[in-house]
C-alpha cells in the first residue's frame, strides 16, 4: 500500500478501536469521544492502564508494535479486573476483539489503583523476556545489528568468520516495509528453518495478493554520511530468487521484498554519477584507476608451475609462506598449482622462489562473452572486462536507445516501479514511447577485492539505494574455521574488537574494553559496599 492508502486504513482502525472501547473509556472516567481521536486515544488508554505515555511511540514502530499492541489489549483487559491467562488468550487470539466483549456485554468496573507487577514469577519472567526483545529490536532494527562474514569475496579485508557489527545509522536507518514479521531474525526462523515473515512470494502476484499490500512503503531516516566509493557496505541482494533459503536455489519466479532479501557485504567501488569501466580485472572511475584504501587487497586467480614434481604438501607449504590460503588444493595437479586467490604482492614475491617455475594469471580477454551484466548479445563483457557504462544517479537523465536500454531496463523497471518495454528501435515505459529517462534514486556497483570468487555486480548490475542496509564498523569477534564445525575453531585474537576500515595495521581494542569493564565492576561492588556500610 502507498502512504495514502495507509491511512486510510489508520483512520479505519481508529474507528473500530473507538467502537470497541468507548465505554471502557468512560468507566475510566474519561469521556467518550477520547476513544476515537487517533493517537491522543492512545495516550489516553496508557493513563487508563497507568502505563508510560513513551509506549505510543512503541505501538507505531514496525515489528516492535507486533509485541506492544497485544500487551496493551491484555493490559487494558486487566485494569477492568480480566487478568486471569484465559483473558490474556483471549485478548491475543481475537486480536483484540474481547475488549468489544468486555465493551458491550461484561459487566466490568475500572481498577483504578491496581497492582502492576505480575502476580506469579511466570508472569514477571515472561513480562521481562518480552520487553528485553522489544528494547533488543529496536536496538536490531534502527541502530546496530550483528553480522557474520560467510564467504572469501572480501578476503584479506574482510576473513570468513569475521563477526561484524554494522552500523544502521550512518546512511540513515532503514524502516522495515515489511510489517508482519518474526523479531531479529532476517529471512529465515533459526531452528525451525521455515521463513520469517508474511508474503505472497509469486512474482506474478507480487503487486496484487492482498497479503503483500501489508508491505509498509520505503522509508529511510537521515543518516550523518552518504555511501561513499571504496567503502564496505552491507546491502539487500538486488536479485535474490532464492527459493529455498538454506541452499542456494535460484528460481526467477520467486519474489522476496527488499527487505527480506539476503544480505550481502561488498566493497562500493562505483557510485550514483561515476562511469565505470573494468579492465583485465582492474576498476577505472571516470578514466582513472580506483585506489582502494590501505587494508583491501585485491586477489585473482592464477597458475603457477614449479620445476619440479613437488608432493602436494610441499607445494601448499610454500604457498602458505607466502600466506597464500584461500581455496587451497583445488586444481592440483603434478608440477602444477592453481591458486584461486592471491594478491599481487604475494605473487611478486613467490615468483623469486627458486622453487617456481612459472606463475600465468586467469584472465578473460576482453571481447571474450561471459553470463554478466547486462546478460545481452550487444555486450560481450566478462568478470574481467566490462564496461564502460555510466551508474544512475538520482534526478539525473540518461538517453535510451536500442543499444544501452539492457543497461538500464531493470533499474527502471522493477527498481522504480516502471512498465518497460522495447518494440524494434521503439522504447516504451508504462506505454509511452520514449527516449530518455530521469532516475528517482541512487545506484551503486559493488564488487568484492577477491574479483574471481565474488557473485557481485558484474553478474546482477547496479544496487539501488533502497537496498543498501548498514556500514560494517567493528569485528567483535573472529573464527578461523567457522565453517568447518566447532572443533575446528580457532580464535584470531588479532582481529577482535578491531575496527573495519582505518588506516594502517589493525589494532586490537580488547584488553583495554575488559579494564573498563573490569573496572566499572569493581567500582559498582565498592560504591555498593560503602553505601551499605553507610546505612
Amino acid at each position: 500500500m502507498n502512504w495514502t492508502e495507509w491511512f486510510v486504513f489508520f483512520l479505519i482502525i481508529q474507528v473500530v478501536h473507538g467502537l470497541g472501547t468507548w465505554k471502557l473509556y468512560v468507566k475510566a472516567g474519561r469521556q467518550a469521544w477520547e476513544a476515537f481521536i487517533p493517537v491522543y486515544n492512545a495516550v489516553v488508554l496508557l493513563k487508563i492502564i497507568s502505563r508510560p505515555w513513551w509506549w505510543v511511540i512503541l505501538l507505531f514502530l514496525p515489528i516492535v508494535n507486533l509485541i506492544m499492541i497485544p500487551s496493551v489489549w491484555v493490559e487494558t483487559a486487566r485494569a477492568y479486573g480480566k487478568d486471569t491467562k484465559l483473558d490474556a488468550l483471549l485478548c491475543i487470539v481475537t486480536l483484540g476483539f474481547y475488549l468489544y466483549y468486555l465493551n458491550y456485554v461484561a459487566d466490568v468496573t475500572y481498577i483504578e489503583d491496581r497492582q502492576l507487577k505480575p502476580k506469579t514469577s511466570t508472569g514477571e519472567w515472561i513480562t521481562s523476556i518480552l520487553f528485553a526483545v522489544v528494547a533488543a529490536t529496536i536496538v536490531h532494527t534502527y541502530f546496530f545489528q550483528p553480522f557474520v562474514i560467510p564467504s572469501s569475496s572480501l578476503e584479506k579485508s574482510l576473513l570468513v568468520g569475521d563477526f561484524l557489527i554494522v552500523s544502521k545509522i550512518h546512511y540513515g536507518p532503514r524502516a522495515p516495509m515489511t510489517t508482519i514479521a518474526a523479531p531479529m531474525v532476517h529471512d529465515t526462523i533459526p531452528v525451525l528453518k521455515t521463513k520469517s515473515y508474511l508474503f505472497s512470494d509469486n512474482y506474478e502476484k507480487r503487486n496484487t495478493s492482498w497479503l503483500n499490500k501489508l508491505q509498509l512503503p520505503y522509508l529511510r531516516l537521515p543518516g550523518f554520511e552518504d555511501v561513499e566509493r571504496n567503502d564496505i557496505v552491507v546491502f539487500n541482494q538486488p536479485a535474490d530468487t532464492l527459493l529455498d533459503m538454506n541452499k542456494f536455489k535460484p528460481n526467477r519466479n520467486y519474489y522476496k521484498p527488499i527487505d527480506k532479501k539476503t544480505n550481502l557485504v561488498k566493497r562500493c567501488v562505483g557510485v550514483a554519477g561515476d562511469t565505470l569501466e573494468v579492465k583485465n580485472g582492474y576498476v577505472f572511475i571516470n578514466g582513472k584507476q580506483n585506489k582502494l584504501p590501505p587494508r583491501a587487497h585485491l586477489q585473482f586467480s592464477y597458475d603457477i608451475v614449479f620445476k619440479r614434481n613437488l608432493q602436494p604438501s610441499r607445494m601448499l607449504s610454500i604457498l602458505e609462506k607466502y600466506d597464500i590460503t584461500d581455496g587451497l588444493g583445488y586444481g592440483s595437479t603434478e608440477g602444477a598449482f592453481r591458486i584461486p586467490a592471491a594478491t599481487d604482492e604475494a605473487i611478486a614475491r613467490l615468483k623469486a622462489h627458486p622453487e617456481v617455475a612459472s606463475i600465468t594469471p586467469i584472465r578473460r580477454a576482453p571481447g571474450e562473452s561471459e553470463e554478466t551484466f547486462p546478460r545481452d548479445p550487444n555486450y560481450n563483457w566478462n568478470i574481467d572486462n566490462l564496461g564502460p557504462m555510466w551508474i544512475p544517479k538520482a534526478g539525473e537523465t540518461v538517453n535510451l536507445t536500442p543499444e544501452n536500454i539492457a543497461l538500464y531496463k531493470r533499474a527502471i523497471g522493477e527498481y522504480e516501479g516502471n512498465d518497460v518495454k522495447t518494440r524494434g528501435n521503439q522504447i516504451l515505459i508504462n506505454g509511452v514511447p520514449t527516449t530518455s529517462y530521469t532516475f528517482k534514486q541512487d545506484y551503486y556497483w559493488m564488487m568484492g577485492d577477491n574479483r574471481h570468487n565474488s557473485i557481485d555486480s558484474r553478474f546482477w548490475g547496479f544496487v539501488p539505494y533502497n537496498h543498501i542496509f548498514g556500514k560494517p564498523v567493528f569485528i567483535w569477534m573472529s573464527i578461523d574455521g567457522f565453517t568447518e564445525g566447532i572443533k575446528n575453531w580457532r580464535f584470531r585474537w588479532d582481529r577482535i574488537f578491531t575496527t573495519v576500515s582505518g588506516k594502517g595495521e589493525r589494532t586490537s581494542y580488547l584488553i583495554p574494553f575488559l579494564i573498563v569493564v573490569l573496572g566499572f565492576t569493581f567500582y559498582n561492588r565498592w560504591r555498593k559496599k560503602k553505601k551499605t556500610k553507610g546505612a
